[in-house]
């Protein structure tokens, strides 16, 4: 596998190696020790998966407190997977990147504390399975607008369905006094 650099400093993005013939495909979708190699150095508590329909968006959400990184993949389907940063200090403050993870290069983004997280789902239906720096919490769970124009995330050209949750959340300036994330303790 290998590392595949990205714009903003922190989140990484993981392509595997996949062994496959007529019959299939097998890879090795984690192993601690050659992720630790690439910057990947959380211990994972949780594993989360989740099933969505064309044009749903989750997000954007972090958990304050101790933080959480998560592992993304994207076990079937296609989606558009987006990270915000939202550390104080960091010159990419409010800046987002986005990668398109699918079930047949099986790329992986690792999106580490001080990043907000979502995406949207571009196929009929996507599996999503993500792994967990920290347990979750609703009492430490937060968001901001997945359309926030000071953002300005450019989602797919789909009717995009939001959670109420999500479609009420905050705009970044207006929580962004409250973040804890700085950028270099992360």
């Amino acid at each position: 596998m290998r590392r595949v650099e990205t714009r903003l400093e922190g989140p990484i993005l993981i392509e595997p190696v996949i062994h496959g013939d007529e019959r299939g495909f097998f890879h090795e979708s984690y192993r601690r020790a050659a992720y630790a190699e690439l910057g990947v150095c959380e211990e994972f508590v949780q594993d989360n998966h989740s099933r969505s329909r064309r044009g749903v968006v989750r997000g954007m959400h972090f958990q304050v407190g101790t933080g959480m990184a998560k592992l993304v993949r994207c076990a079937h389907g296609a989606i558009v997977d987006v990270v915000v940063d939202v550390r104080h200090g960091s010159a990419t403050f409010g800046q987002w990147e986005s990668f398109e993870l699918d079930d047949r290069g099986l790329r992986q983004l690792y999106c580490p504390i001080g990043f907000a997280h979502g995406f949207c789902v571009l196929s009929d239906v996507a599996d999503v399975i993500y792994k967990c720096s920290s347990y979750y919490d609703e009492r430490v769970e937060r968001g901001i607008a997945y359309d926030d124009p000071d953002v300005g995330i450019e989602w797919p050209a789909i009717e995009l369905v939001p959670s109420e949750r999500d479609a009420n959340a905050p705009l970044l300036r207006e929580v962004a006094g409250e973040l804890p994330f700085r950028h270099g303790s992360t």
